[in-house]
């Protein structure tokens, strides 16, 4: 396998075309993400700011100045109880899949998310037919932990919910 020496830098407000552009690909030709309608820009911009009011991380992966793909972390939930945990989403253009940006995305991801203090991070990833997504998260450390059985409805199929869980080095645990 060909892997792709990426940069991995810390997201700016100006990314969020790039990274629009990525995820209406992702909306409109796949499964990982349950949205019907791409979102625009400013509501991208808008999910962007609440991630940085979280004081996650939002990282992208860059190669010549180009945007190949995205990564940050979220709120789990919203109670106060859940705080130390968090959701990661990650979405790679698609033709730059299979060449080690989404590792390279994560595996940053995750080490951000430690330095931060968080002591989970979970793993929700749409359709149990993501097989890439799903090796992915268990090439990082994620351990399957359940599969919601068809929660959602898209492209004329029922899709599940893949959770998948890793414990991070920050935990008390």
């Amino acid at each position: 396998m060909v892997s792709l020496d990426v940069n991995i830098r810390f997201a700016h407000e100006r990314d969020i075309d790039a990274i629009t552009s990525i995820y209406e690909q992702a909306v409109l030709l796949g499964t990982g993400s349950f949205e019907i309608d791409p979102p625009d820009e400013k509501e991208m911009l808008r999910r962007m700011q609440q991630v940085f009011a979280f004081k996650a991380p939002y990282l992208v992966a860059e190669l010549e100045g180009q945007i190949l793909g995205f990564a940050y972390a979220s709120a789990y939930r919203p109670r106060a109880a859940y705080r130390f945990t968090v959701q990661d989403s990650i979405y790679v253009h698609p033709e730059c899949r299979s060449v080690g940006v989404g590792t390279q995305l994560l595996t940053s991801l995750i080490s951000e998310c430690e330095i931060r203090g968080f002591s989970q991070m979970i793993a929700i990833i749409g359709d149990s037919e993501n097989k890439a997504s799903i090796g992915l998260h268990k090439h990082c450390g994620f351990e399957h932990v359940g599969t919601l059985k068809n929660v959602g409805f898209k492209f004329d199929r029922w899709l599940d919910s893949v959770l998948m869980q890793k414990t991070l080095s920050a935990s008390q645990n």
